[in-house]
């Protein structure tokens, strides 16, 4: 194996950062309400506003990393994401009363632009540096466990910095971004041999005849992407609302029983990253056994609501979802011609943040109906995902198109052209 653990911890970084640019604000959102004197919506809107952005602009940046190279869209997109902290951070420096929130929801907007050339470009860089699909699979593994430890830390982070100043995680970003820009720039070598890109028409029409081709298991691991992070981001904020309001929790120890499902996801995450190695077969039943766990597990809670009951289950959830991430990232990863990767893997990202922005408000909507009839519905939606991931996506004996059911010769190097038939 061809050791680069320098650019795998410096891509590493990446996610963790970016998950904790967003999600530090969760826990004090309610702090944040209070001190500019907005309602629930209008701070609700510093995460959306985020959110919405990337998922705009992730597909463009994918196909300027396709055209133009990983590295040379990552530098500029922890800059933009740097900026937009700094704005956001500082504005109470500044400015007050109304155009306080303004100009705080147009940091998190610039941030946002940043997030979307960030994190999504990781992916196909980690499979572009490697020729052994083992290896992609395994360093895959390893930036999907940096991206839920932050997820992990961010509640407990974030209620911390708060507990000083309100301001202070939007202040800590440019910092965070400042680090990991510096870890790119010196550690990451991005592979100097890469296909020129295609004109704007040509490269529509070839991105319509990928989905042509592979459509099939690509929707499929799209929605599976998507639902796992609803699932996710849904449960969370369930359980966040609950400490609150039934159990007097807030600050640090509130933060710490949300990191718990976390820490379980990530362990699960890494794990299975360090598993699954090059068999296609592997990632896909990986996949199902987690899947399988989350939808048990979600049912398990609609029955019972004891609150250590529900995070018990939380905790079996969270590992399910921490087997699938990993698994539908080496599935979509392998899947796609170098020359392409950036841009399919950037649609897959952007239906993962889909993902993150329906969670909350769908399950707030949810817990109106009823605990039975909202866990049922989440899990009865995880097993949606279960069926496409048997149905959807049919690699043979680890070998070949993931959406392929007939076996093939392996290939060489992962940056080989993927061949039907």
């Amino acid at each position: 194996m061809v050791s680069k653990k320098g650019e795998i911890i410096a891509l590493a970084s990446i996610p963790l950062i970016m998950t904790l640019g967003n999600s530090m604000l969760i826990p004090i959102l309610p702090q944040i309400a209070r001190e500019l004197k907005i309602s629930s919506f209008q701070v609700s809107m510093l995460i959306t506003v985020y959110a919405v952005v990337a998922i705009l602009l992730i597909p463009i940046a994918g196909y300027l990393s396709d055209k133009f190279g990983r590295k040379a869209i990552i530098v500029p997109s922890l800059i933009i994401a740097g900026v937009g902290g700094a704005v956001s951070g500082s504005a109470d420096w500044y400015t007050d009363g109304t155009a306080l929130y303004w100009v705080i929801l147009g940091g998190r907007f610039l941030q946002g632009i940043g997030a979307a050339g960030a994190f999504p470009i990781v992916l196909p860089l980690v499979g572009d540096l490697f020729d052994d699909e083992e290896e992609v699979s395994h360093n895959l593994g390893i930036i999907e466990t940096s991206n839920t430890f932050g997820k992990v830390l961010s509640p407990i982070l974030g209620a911390l910095l708060g507990a000083w100043i309100w301001y202070a995680p939007l202040l800590s970003i440019p910092l965070l971004c400042l680090i990991s820009l510096v870890l790119v720039w010196i550690l990451v070598k991005e592979p100097e041999e890469r296909k020129e890109a295609k004109p704007l028409g040509e490269f529509v029409e070839t991105i319509k005849g990928v989905f042509r081709e592979k459509g099939r298991w690509l929707y499929a691991i799209f929605a599976i992407g998507c639902i796992s992070m609803f699932l996710l981001f849904g449960v969370l904020f369930y359980l966040s609302e609950q400490l609150e309001s039934k159990h007097g929790l807030v600050g640090v120890i509130k933060g710490l029983v949300l990191a718990i499902p976390l820490a379980a996801l990530c362990l699960a995450s890494y794990i299975t990253g360090k598993k699954i190695g090059k068999n296609k077969a592997l990632m896909k039943w990986s996949g199902v056994a987690g899947l399988v766990l989350s939808t048990g597990a979600l049912f398990g809670i609609g029955f019972f609501n004891n609150i250590y009951f529900v995070i018990a289950c939380l905790i079996v959830c969270g590992a399910g979802i921490g087997i699938v991430l990993p698994s539908s990232d080496a599935l979509i990863t392998e899947g796609i011609d170098q020359e392409m990767r950036g841009t399919i893997t950037s649609i897959y990202s952007s239906m993962r943040f889909i993902g993150v922005s329906a969670g909350p408000p769908i399950m707030s909507i949810l817990m109106k109906a009823g605990h039975m009839t909202m866990f049922f519905v989440i899990a009865g939606v995880s097993l949606v995902a279960v069926i496409l991931l048997l149905l959807m996506v049919k690699p043979e004996q680890g070998e070949g198109d993931p959406g392929d059911s007939k076996q093939r010769k392996p290939r060489a190097k992962v940056n080989s052209p993927l061949r039907q038939g």
